[in-house]
């Protein structure tokens, strides 16, 4: 795959799916899967037979795995979703946010 322009603790928008257009920070990458976890985005429940450990049982929610093709970063500008290049500056590669120009790397 190419190099990665999402990486984690990114902002991202999602761009399609029920989540349409709410944004969260990027918890894992999964390059070889293509895919990436998003807090507080595509939550997955599971029911929970009761056990010893938890007595009670009941409902878990965690975000769920979504594909990288789903999601794009957020401009730092107006949080907007943007494509991501890769520029030189001050002698150091860093990715940029094609809208306005920001760089996204600190």
């Amino acid at each position: 795959m190419a190099s990665a322009k999402i990486k984690k603790g990114d902002t991202v928008v999602v761009l399609s799916g029920k989540d349409k257009g709410r944004s969260g920070t990027v918890q894992k990458v999964m390059p070889k899967e293509g895919k990436v976890v998003v807090e507080g985005v595509n939550i997955a429940t599971s029911h929970r037979k009761p056990s010893q450990v938890n007595p009670q049982g009941g409902i878990d929610r965690a975000p769920a795995p979504m594909a990288i093709a789903k999601v794009a970063v957020a401009d730092p500008k107006d949080g907007k979703p943007t494509r991501v290049r890769f520029e030189e500056r001050d002698g150091k590669k860093v990715r940029v946010a094609v809208k306005s120009g920001e760089t996204i790397d600190g």
